[in-house]
This record gives C-alpha cells, sequence and structure tokens, in this order.
C-alpha cells in the first residue's frame, strides 16, 4: 500500500518532468478544451501536475491520491478523495465525470481491471477516459533510469506490477467494458509507453440500464 503519493516530499527528476510533458501533450490532442468539464484525475500525484493547469477552465476537477496538496484542496473547483485505489473509486457516483485520466498508475495497481470496471462506471454518457502504462520496452529503460543513473525514483520502480504493451492492454480495456470501436490504443513516448483513448457512447447508459 502507498504512503505516499507521487513528488511528495520530493522534486520529480527532469526525466520525470519530461515524460509528464510528453503525457500533456497527448491529452490535449484528445481533449483540445477541458471548458465547463467535469474532470476526474486519478493517482494525480502531490501536486497534480497534469490537471492543475486546466483548473480555472474545467468546470469541476476531482483529485483523487493518497495525499495531495493543501492549496489544491482550497481551490474552489476542486474535490479531494484520499485513499487508496481501486477502492476509493467506489465514493465515486456514477456517470459523475466528463474527462477521465488515469497516467501512469494503473502499473501500480494489483487489481488494475477493478479499476477500470470502475473508471468505466463512472464515465458519463460521451466521456473520454485517457490511460497511460509503461511498456515492456519501457522497463528497461525506466528500471536503469531508476537503479542505475538515479534518474527517477526507486521507490516508483519497485512499486510497478505489470507492463503493458498494446497486446496486453486493449482486451483488459475490453474486459472493463469499454467497446472496442472505442478504444484507441496505441505505443507513444518513443515505444516506452503505452496510451489508450477510450470514449463513451451517448447511448451508452439506457443500454446498460437494460442489460442491468
Amino acid at each position: 500500500m502507498r504512503e505516499r503519493a507521487y513528488g511528495q516530499g520530493y522534486s520529480p527528476t527532469l526525466v520525470d518532468r519530461f515524460g509528464v510533458w510528453l503525457s500533456s501533450v497527448q491529452i490535449r490532442r484528445h481533449v483540445p478544451a477541458f471548458d465547463g468539464k467535469r474532470v476526474g484525475d486519478f493517482g494525480c500525484g502531490y501536486h497534480a501536475a497534469l490537471t492543475r493547469p486546466v483548473l480555472d477552465r474545467a468546470g469541476s476537477a476531482l483529485l483523487v491520491d493518497v495525499a495531495i496538496a493543501d492549496d489544491l484542496k482550497a481551490h474552489p473547483r476542486v474535490q479531494v478523495l484520499e485513499g487508496v485505489l481501486p477502492a476509493v473509486l467506489r465514493q465515486v457516483p456514477s456517470e459523475s465525470l466528463d474527462v477521465l485520466l488515469c497516467i501512469s498508475v494503473l502499473e501500480h495497481l494489483a487489481e488494475p481491471l477493478e479499476a477500470l470496471q470502475e473508471f468505466h462506471r463512472i464515465a458519463a454518457a460521451g466521456a473520454v477516459c485517457l490511460f497511460n502504462v509503461p511498456s515492456w520496452r519501457g522497463k528497461r529503460f525506466l528500471e536503469y533510469s531508476a537503479f542505475r543513473l538515479g534518474l527517477s525514483p526507486k521507490e516508483e520502480m519497485d512499486d510497478h506490477k505489470m507492463y503493458y504493451d498494446v497486446r496486453d492492454f486493449w482486451p483488459l480495456l475490453v474486459r472493463a467494458g469499454f467497446v472496442p470501436h472505442n478504444i484507441r490504443c496505441f505505443s507513444h513516448k518513443f515505444g516506452l509507453n503505452t496510451f489508450a483513448a477510450c470514449r463513451v457512447d451517448k447511448t451508452k447508459r439506457s443500454d446498460d440500464s437494460l442489460m442491468q
């Protein structure tokens, strides 16, 4: 069980900041405008580096991690949930978010499928869910950076439970409830990561209700 959030009590290295920037570029491709949207950032890190820049444009932001900075808690558009994934997700209402971010988090979870199923439940009709995970090629780079060069936190690498290529991640997304024609799953960050953008059909919710 994690005791501190990413970036809590230390400054991310240049390598880590570059990775965050690359993720932000990919996020902007799939969500060009955050204006008025209900955003959820799961495993956001202590400083919520990806969501902090859009707080003044988003309609609201739900930040979830084991610990989150006090200034974010005080922001009028921010709701904070401090706890461990995936258990804390059960507190989030169904169909309540338009944009869901889970960036470099699922690799730390022993039960990633449960978290993905919760994200699918939480996503509103028409929502987009964006995920980033390290690939098996990335495993070598990340561990070399952390254990040999000291350019990434060693404890983050030691907390990894899994690495995902597209062939690993795509079936997991389908099992979680995302429909294949709404899944875009591809390699990025020079092949060191796998990224997925999962759309939710605008008619999906009524169809799901009929099946329950």
